[in-house]
């Protein structure tokens, strides 16, 4: 079954992030480390004027009890995880990270980005779990 556009969450943030993050790329090669990446990219972001939070703490409630200790790369107008990775490749791991992640900030999209890779492509992970 094809999704249709209207199906794919906040589509046109996403675009706008995907951009800004391949802007990022260009700028810095693939070679850097993640908070230069991620210092450049909040650059980006305050110059387009879209609003985030940058190493935005995260934390369950399990049965009344805070689990503290997550820490989000950006959440970018209270709609979106941005997870930057500067590795070979992604794992299985960074993509169960990004998911816990999700849960804990009760979002619904997550964008999991390798700026080492040749062609940026990010990986959307939708929350199952969202309400």
């Amino acid at each position: 079954m094809r999704m249709m556009r209207n199906d794919i969450i906040y589509p046109d943030l996403s675009y706008k992030i995907t951009g800004l993050l391949m802007q990022t790329q260009k700028e810095l090669g693939r070679f850097c480390k993640e908070k230069q990446y991620a210092d450049l990219f909040e650059i980006f972001l305050k110059k387009e004027g879209i609003s985030y939070g940058r190493e935005v703490v995260g934390n369950f409630n399990i049965e009344g009890n805070l689990i503290k200790g997550n820490r989000f790369d950006f959440v970018v107008e209270d709609k979106i995880l941005v997870e930057l990775k500067s590795v070979p490749f992604i794992t299985k791991r960074d993509y169960y990270q990004t998911m816990r992640y999700l849960k804990a900030a009760n979002l619904r999209l997550g964008l999991l980005v390798n700026l080492r890779s040749e062609y940026l492509k990010p990986k959307r992970i939708l929350n199952s779990s969202h309400h």
